[in-house]
């Protein structure tokens, strides 16, 4: 997770929410890392995981990332979710759970659905409370001096809270 960690720092130079994404070979080496780029190239589908997802098949040269792990800062959104599960990732570890978009037991639980062909094996909170305050901190810099927001804020877990239906 803190490689991870490191990652996210990329997606504040974009200004993006800062989610770093690492994903390892069945051997444990690396193989990819993404970090958000959504603002960076206007892409709706350049969340951090995607990127790695994608940098891991070119890696592999396949889809297929069976065996491998992917270690994200913040949970999945259903997007995100859904290509980890047809990607047929093994194994998901994350960090701070996200009630307003998590697709990986806050919102939804996409990766668990039995109605799905796979289903990855999944750790989450890992070093929870720094992974939420990540995107905690990068949104409190967005507040104006006025003391309005000018971005909406996630909401994020982080602070005993594990999800929203909890």
């Amino acid at each position: 997770m803190r490689r991870a960690i490191a990652v996210a720092a990329g997606s504040v130079q974009t200004g993006d929410v800062p989610v770093g994404a690492v994903v390892y070979g069945p051997d444990g080496q690396e193989l990819a890392t993404g970090h958000n780029r959504r603002e960076a190239t206007g892409d709706p589908t350049a969340h951090a995981e995607v990127v790695a997802l994608r940098a891991a098949a070119a890696v592999l040269g396949s889809w297929r990332l069976s065996g491998c792990t992917l270690v994200v800062t913040l949970e999945p959104c259903t997007m995100c979710a859904g290509a980890l599960v047809l990607a047929r990732v093994q194994r998901l570890v994350f960090g701070a759970w996200e009630p307003k978009t998590g697709a990986v037991g806050s919102l939804w639980d996409v990766v668990r659905d039995r109605r799905l062909n796979h289903r990855p094996e999944v750790h989450s909170g890992v070093l929870e409370a720094e992974c939420a305050a990540l995107v905690r901190d990068f949104l409190s810099g967005l507040r104006d001096p006025g003391g309005g927001d000018r971005a909406v804020g996630t909401g994020l877990a982080g602070d005993g809270d594990r999800r929203a239906d909890r």
